[in-house]
């Protein structure tokens, strides 16, 4: 991640705000902004969550400023304040789903398949809120792939802090203990469980690995590829496009598909022909392409923000499509109200 200079206690913006000087805290705190924002993601799994962590956050930053000893920077006293207040928020609220953890996958297209509401679901996460936006390093990126967002989140809070705070940041275990208010043998016995669970649920190929081996002209012919196909309503375009093992999952819907035959059957009796009109704009979420969806009630009607498709690729082409239905989402990757 980006390294950003440590502020310290001679810090003339530290020290007006420590003295109650808003505009000195504010100089302070947003240069760190993004990444914090993306931790709160990270350890909550939802956008709108981790808006609100960090809101509290920065409000307890405020507050407990006087408290802030100087004893190290600012960034790792507000990445303590923050884990804290997720961690709060881990113990209040349901883990973050997706259709996969909640049963078996579908043979065939469920046309009843009404939306949970009474699940938490993962959401995507827009790539401008890193560090550094489109430009964001590698390691960013790779820290809010989707697999790796999802595995986390079947992790208790603690060794999910654990794991986030010593791998993604860079935080030593003795850092991390005082933190996490604990001991540095409980922080390496939470890495060591935690890094076994992740282990078994993440795919051992990154997607930033996989994008790195796929020609980004072959990546820009798979995005507008799959939303030519939907516009269309060709299916014999999207099948090129998709590996045997292809699954496809559309969160806040139960039901989800895996295989070609599955994913096929669902494709042609929804997406392909009974939605009637589809504009897409290609956006990228969770260090992943991805594909904003439009739906209109026919070709010169408006088309209204209907979900953020995730494509996870492998071997240049795409091995899941995880659609993220819902107006909601459309907000935070800047992406407009309608359509044309």
């Amino acid at each position: 991640m980006s390294e950003i200079s440590s502020q310290t206690v001679e810090d003339p913006d530290l020290a007006r705000a420590r003295e109650g000087d808003d505009d000195a805290f504010t100089r302070l705190v947003e240069p760190l902004r993004r990444e914090l924002h993306a931790h709160c993601y990270r350890m909550l799994g939802s956008v709108h969550d981790a808006d609100d962590a960090l809101q509290d956050a920065l409000v307890r930053a405020w507050r407990g400023l006087a408290r802030f000893e100087g004893r190290g920077s600012v960034r790792s006293w507000l990445y303590t304040v923050t884990t804290r207040t997720c961690l709060d928020l881990v113990e209040s609220r349901r883990r973050r789903a997706l259709p996969v953890d909640l049963g078996p996958s579908s043979d065939r297209a469920v046309l009843d398949n009404a939306p949970l509401n009474d699940v938490a679901w993962l959401g995507p996460y827009p790539d401008a809120g890193l560090t550094g936006g489109a430009d964001a390093r590698y390691e960013q990126r790779e820290a809010v792939e989707l697999a790796f967002v999802a595995a986390c989140q079947h992790l208790p809070g603690n060794q999910r802090a654990a794991l986030l705070l010593f791998d993604v940041l860079g935080f030593s275990a003795a850092e991390i203990a005082e933190t996490m208010a604990t001991s540095t043998a409980s922080v390496n016995s939470a890495l060591q469980r935690a890094r076994k669970i992740v282990a078994e649920k993440v795919p051992a190929r990154t997607q930033q690995r996989a994008l790195r081996e796929i020609d980004d002209t072959r990546v820009r012919e798979i995005v507008t590829g799959y939303a030519g196909a939907l516009e269309r309503g060709d299916a014999g375009a999207l099948v090129a496009l998709l590996t045997e093992d292809v699954t496809w999952s559309m969160p806040p819907l139960r039901h989800w598909y895996r295989g070609i035959e599955a994913v096929m059957d669902f494709a042609v009796e929804i997406p392909l022909t009974r939605c009637p009109s589809w504009r897409h704009l290609s956006t990228s979420a969770n260090g992943q392409p991805a594909v904003a969806c439009y739906l209109g009630e026919h070709a010169e009607a408006p088309h209204l923000p209907w979900s953020i498709n995730v494509l996870t690729l492998r071997d240049g082409r795409i091995a899941d499509v995880t659609s993220f239905v819902g107006a909601e989402h459309f907000p935070a990757f800047g992406l407009p109200d309608s359509l044309p």
